[in-house]
């Protein structure tokens, strides 16, 4: 059952176990495999590597199909009132190495398409965010951030004004500042569904191991 009060009330729902842990692992050897990377730390230098699913094959597809998150999305948007995701989308993995990326601001994403296929962030949102850990994640592994609560800061702020991504997270930083901090951890396999309004933000990773974690939108059916 999904805690849709606590989504209202924090902007954020965390699923566990939506997808069994064996599919997240399995999702998470096939990244080793795309990734440029090998798995010795001392060759790691780099703080964040992207990939992606783009196809949804094999486990990948099972994690983007996940009827927990299904029942999850039904029970937020109501039935039939988001698009089903064929694929996980782009796939930060995160590394313990420093001086960490400089991508850690605080930010709603993208949410509303411009005319000429551009995206903008208004107060009319067209996507949720989901995160998908493929790995463990602690609170030393880089979880992303979340300010609890922040969406309602956020719908005070926005207008139907598109905003670029720069000029919307100085916003919506500086209206949630005030907001508790809450981490998306777990093990893999876990999901967190976002608010489209709710701030957040990467972390620095200060444990030891890679942290994969998918982040893809879920398009909202247009009424």
């Amino acid at each position: 059952m999904v805690d849709v009060e606590s989504f209202a009330a924090n902007g954020y729902v965390k699923l566990e176990q939506a997808a069994p842990r064996a599919v997240a692992d399995a999702a998470r050897e096939l990244l080793w495999q795309q990734l440029d990377v090998a798995r010795d730390p001392t060759t790691w230098t780099r703080p964040v590597v992207w990939t992606a699913d783009l196809t949804g094959a094999g486990p990948f597809g099972t994690l983007a199909g996940s009827p927990r998150l299904a029942d999850a999305l039904d029970a937020i948007c109501g039935e039939g009132g988001w698009l089903p995701r064929r694929a996980l989308g782009n796939i930060p993995v995160r590394f313990p190495v420093h001086p960490p990326a400089e991508d850690r601001g605080w930010h709603i994403d993208l949410n509303t398409p411009g005319d000429d296929g551009a995206w903008f962030v208004t107060n009319r949102p067209h996507t949720l965010l989901v995160l998908t850990l493929l790995s463990e994640v602690t609170i030393d592994d880089a979880p992303t951030r979340i300010r609890a609560g922040s969406h309602r800061d956020t719908a005070r702020v926005l207008t139907d004004e598109p905003l670029d991504a720069v000029a919307a997270g100085a916003l919506v930083d500086a209206a949630s500042a005030s907001r508790p901090v809450h981490h998306a951890t777990g093990a893999p396999g876990d999901m967190y569904v976002l608010h489209p309004f709710t701030v957040h933000a990467a972390d620095e990773h200060r444990g030891s191991t890679p942290r994969f974690m998918a982040q893809g939108p879920v398009l909202i059916r247009s009424r």
